[in-house]
């Protein structure tokens, strides 16, 4: 048993336990910080290596595949190998592709940092979460769960803001360079600090990986590919059908295993299957709304990019708010009702930017992102801390890795689906004899307007009749949620009676035989 584990055991704390948080959230900030700021180098980058739109598609999205099809397979590898020794070699990993991306010169070399940077990703993220569960007990881990939501939510604003600044000062190349002091401390930290832990061992399952990063792959590239080459025509058809055989192949397989490299029975437990497709509602919701109110805010408002960031600072503000006000209640009202009450408010925000015209300014979407950063902040620590606290010790890397899992899933999907509505919406709203140009999006019809003041006041008035409607799926979405959290979840605020107790025994039973 290693030292992690005996102190969950006995109940004890560890000394460095907040200590180690931070760098739990050093390493989760350095994968947040990096894809938002890139999205702000991405025009840049077009100009210095030449890049065309496949290509910076690929730049994108290469490290999106690889991380998704990854994810599972990493968190078994913590929970087998241990899960600190896993960590720091992902962030040893994601440091060397980023520092190599600072010397890339064409679009082939950057797709080849992205990957390695996404197979470091992968192998970090999973094990953030899973060590935290087991550093903190019960008492502690929703303000911990807090802590770390709210280094994510920062670091999700200030990431576009820290692009631009970097960009105007130096270069594109440093939106990687600023990777490497923060994954190096990160490291240091994690070697003085953090304590090893990892389960029992168990028999490897090639074959379980293999299919579900086979699946999670193809089923994440069909996502992406929605918007340019449809769901069901072409090579879609095709990718579709790989990532169905090799998902319910891997459901099977480990149904049938007597090593399965992910217990499927943990959906057995109501508050993970719960806190599992509502986390991924919301981020289905919440997938396109970056990429929605950062083209207002550009393309309508006339922000640049680095005022586009600052504006998202009352979601990070209200955020942080949230997320203390969730830890503190946590205990005393349990995980449902916060989840609620947090869904309602982000379901709110977007039925308020649903109003917004083209002469609205920036006060309604700032109330906006205030009411979707204080529902953001109390509702996902609640789903992720309900869903967590299902998951045994001896499994909390590759829980933790499936909870990511599912949230990847839901916000490629998202965006894909947002994404093909936002543009499809717009076309549709766009005067008949508009160019072809003008009609496939705000920016093109902006390019090609040359000085044309009606053909620009069309196209802001399409983007944002377009918006509103994408948003009000959005809202549906989370809705969803907020239906499912009350119906299918269940409150942890009490200790649980007799029959409950024995349920829990039976799940933990299956467990332990299925390890």
């Amino acid at each position: 048993m290693t030292d992690t584990n005996a102190a969950a055991v006995a109940g004890a704390r560890s000394p460095h336990r907040w200590w180690i948080l931070i760098v739990l959230c050093l390493s989760t900030l350095v994968l947040v910080v990096d894809s938002m700021a890139l999205t702000v180098a991405v025009p840049a980058m077009t100009e210095d290596i030449g890049a065309s739109p496949q290509q910076i598609q690929w730049i994108l999205d290469s490290y999106v595949l690889v991380f998704a099809g990854l994810l599972l397979t990493s968190g078994s590898l913590g929970d087998r190998f241990g899960r600190r020794k896993v960590m720091i070699i992902g962030l040893l990993l994601f440091g060397a592709a980023s520092l190599a991306a600072v010397f890339c010169k064409n679009p082939g070399e950057v797709v080849a940092a992205r990957v390695a940077m996404g197979v470091g990703g992968a192998l970090i993220m999973p094990s953030t979460l899973s060590i935290l569960i087991t550093v903190f007990d019960e008492e502690e881990r929703p303000k911990a769960m807090a802590a770390w939501g709210s280094v994510s939510m920062l670091g999700l604003v200030g990431s576009p803001v820290l692009g631009g600044v970097l960009i105007d000062r130096f270069s594109w190349h440093s939106i990687f360079f600023i990777n490497v002091p923060v994954v190096l401390l990160a490291v240091a930290a994690g070697l003085l600090l953090m304590p090893e832990s990892k389960a029992p061992w168990q028999k490897a399952d090639p074959l379980g990986a293999v299919l579900s990063a086979v699946g999670m792959t193809s089923l994440v590239w069909w996502i992406i590919e929605i918007p340019q080459h449809g769901a069901f025509e072409g090579r879609g058809v095709i990718t579709l059908a790989v990532a169905l055989v090799s998902l319910v192949g891997f459901v099977v397989w480990e149904n049938t295993t007597a090593s399965p490299m992910v217990p499927l029975v943990l959906f057995r437990n109501r508050n993970f299957t719960g806190g599992s497709v509502a986390l991924a509602l919301v981020q289905i919701g919440n997938g396109g709304l970056l990429l929605v109110l950062t083209q207002y805010l550009q393309s309508v408002l006339g922000y640049s990019p680095v005022k586009a960031g600052l504006a998202f600072t009352p979601l990070a503000v209200a955020a942080l708010i949230g997320n203390g006000a969730g830890a503190k209640l946590a205990a005393r009202t349990g995980f449902r009702p916060l989840v609620l009450a947090g869904m309602l408010l982000m379901a709110a925000s977007f039925g308020l930017l649903t109003t917004v015209s083209t002469d609205s300014g920036f006060a309604v979407p700032a109330v906006a992102l205030g009411l979707l950063g204080l529902g953001a902040g109390v509702a996902m620590p609640a789903a992720v801390g309900a869903l967590m606290g299902t998951i045994p010790a001896d499994k909390a890397g590759v829980g933790s890795a499936l909870n990511d899992t599912i949230q990847q899933a839901g916000t490629a999907l998202g965006i894909a689906i947002l994404g093909s509505l936002l543009g499809s919406t717009f076309s549709a709203k766009m005067p008949a004899g508009a160019p072809e140009q003008a009609r496939q999006s705000i920016g093109g019809a902006l390019a090609t307007a040359q000085g044309d003041a009606g053909l620009v006041r069309a196209a802001k008035e399409a983007f944002t009749a377009s918006m509103s409607t994408t948003l009000t799926v959005s809202a549906i979405g989370i809705l969803a949620a907020a239906l499912l959290a009350v119906v299918v979840m269940r409150d942890n605020k009490t200790e649980a009676p007799a029959g409950a107790e024995g349920e829990a025994a039976a799940q933990e039973k299956e467990l332990v035989a299925a390890a």
